[in-house]
């Protein structure tokens, strides 16, 4: 591709930028979340997409690429987060990388599989109706005004207790944290290779994080990699580092409709409150996170336009909405935009050059399954422990000094871990919110939709308790 196409395609002088600095900073951006590919398949295989359909910690054991649906999750993530990437560069322009978030994707498997008892057929479904939703509400004027009817504690809250959650299945499924009669839970044995090798990641990592090197969660997940081959956690048996990618087949198009509106007989009124909820969960998540990293990163970025607005947000929010419903298609969770693209901005990326990059990177690690395929759990939980610390930062924006707020905000927050749900979190926040501020006087500071959310939330867990 010539230089003078580009030039006019990214228009990269009127943004100040060239070639070779926006490909620099794609190449940082995609080494910083490359992370992903190896995390996400490990979490979307206890949701049940595996061949023996094993749920929760029994699903830990199948190797990646050893299992055909397994392997099928890997080639969906690479062209889930290619799609979304592409789309993101050649639509809003913008140097952004989409894919599976982290926390959808723990909020896929482990609320809507494991907790609420979906099949992930059913989920998909869920995931598909989100994304649809999404697009909705972004080319219309109903996506301001569901941001400005939460309060901006439970907007803070939010990514905080999605941080602890996703923290907690870290821990545990590194062995740190185990079931305890006693205490519910306790620590795990120290003396175990697994829980050494979790803990030499989470160390590995955590040092690498604080002296800000570059693609610090890839390198401490390879690290660590390496280091269970002599611990005899590490399979590297019949490895293969260049192969085909594994067929997209079992996971394809396996959206199942009917069966999440008729979910476990509950009827109609029970299935469409728990619907509700799941979809309103997915589409909320996705909302404001992509929203946080835009505001987050755009005065560094130079995207403020004269009136004060993000240069592309409504574009960007489309392109996030239109790879959400293809990651249900292709049999991923809902998509996020990654905080991790302030890497590839902070390296001087300032167009959709920058995540044009990105995207043929995503496309070209179908090929380096197999190196995918060998690493163990105890390597990518430390990653997921890592993003929770990151996640936790928004918690400092909560005003914990007005009861009013505090209370939803903590709920928010502590349901979520402790009842193993981020959908429980979010709906005791807003359960909670109406009830304080009318208690106290202030129910003229409570949004009429949050009244409503509020009513539905509490009908759900009536009609439909877990």
């Amino acid at each position: 591709m010539q230089k003078s196409l580009l030039q006019s395609c990214f228009k990269l002088s009127e943004h100040k930028t060239n070639v070779k600095t926006e490909i620099l900073a794609g190449v940082t951006t995609f080494i910083t979340m490359a992370y992903a590919l190896l995390v996400i398949p490990n979490i979307l295989k206890v949701s049940g997409m595996n061949t023996l359909g094993l749920l929760g910690d029994e699903a830990l054991n199948i190797s990646i690429l050893g299992d055909p649906v397994v392997g099928s999750v890997f080639t969906g993530t690479c062209l889930i987060a290619a799609i979304g990437t592409l789309i993101m560069a050649l639509y809003a322009n913008l140097p952004f990388a989409v894919a599976p978030g982290i926390g959808l994707t723990a909020f896929f498997s482990y609320s809507v599989c494991l907790t609420l008892g979906y099949t992930w057929q059913q989920g998909l479904a869920a995931v598909a109706i989100s994304g649809i939703l999404f697009i909705l509400i972004t080319v219309t004027s109903i996506r301001e005004k569901i941001v400005d009817c939460l309060p901006q504690n439970i907007k803070a809250a939010i990514p905080g207790g999605i941080g602890l959650f996703i923290a907690l299945i870290g821990l545990k499924s590194g062995g740190i944290v185990i079931p305890n009669p006693g205490t519910l839970i306790s620590f795990g044995d120290f003396t175990d290779k697994g829980v050494l090798l979790t803990l030499i990641g989470i160390v590995s990592m955590s040092i690498l994080m604080a002296r800000k090197v570059k693609g610090a969660m890839l390198i401490s997940i390879l690290l660590t990699t390496l280091i269970g081959i002599p611990m005899g956690i590490t399979n590297v048996e019949g490895l293969k580092v260049f192969s085909m990618p594994p067929s997209i087949e079992p996971t394809f198009f396996a959206m199942d409709f009917n069966g999440l509106l008729s979910h476990n007989g509950a009827g109609l009124i029970g299935a469409l409150t728990s619907v509700v909820m799941v979809v309103l969960t997915f589409s909320l998540v996705d909302l404001f996170d992509t929203i946080g990293t835009l505001v987050g990163t755009a005065q560094k970025a130079d995207m403020i336009e004269k009136d004060g607005k993000i240069r592309g947000m409504k574009k960007a929010l489309l392109a996030d909405a239109i790879a959400t419903t293809c990651s249900s298609i292709f049999g991923g969770a809902t998509t996020a935009t990654y905080i991790e693209s302030t890497a590839g901005i902070a390296e001087g990326g300032r167009t959709g050059l920058t995540s044009f990059v990105v995207g043929i990177l995503f496309i070209l690690s179908l090929f380096f399954g197999g190196i995918v395929g060998i690493v163990p759990a105890q390597a990518t939980s430390p990653a997921l422990i890592i993003v929770g610390v990151l996640m936790l930062e928004s918690v400092k924006d909560v005003n914990f000094s007005d009861f009013t707020e505090g209370v939803p905000a903590f709920f928010t927050i502590a349901m979520m871990p402790f009842t193993y749900s981020i959908a429980n979190g979010i709906a005791a926040g807003i359960i909670f919110y109406p009830i304080m501020k009318v208690s106290t006087g202030k129910y003229k500071e409570v949004h009429p939709i949050m009244y409503l959310l509020a009513v539905l939330f509490i009908i759900r867990f009536i009609v439909l308790p877990e």
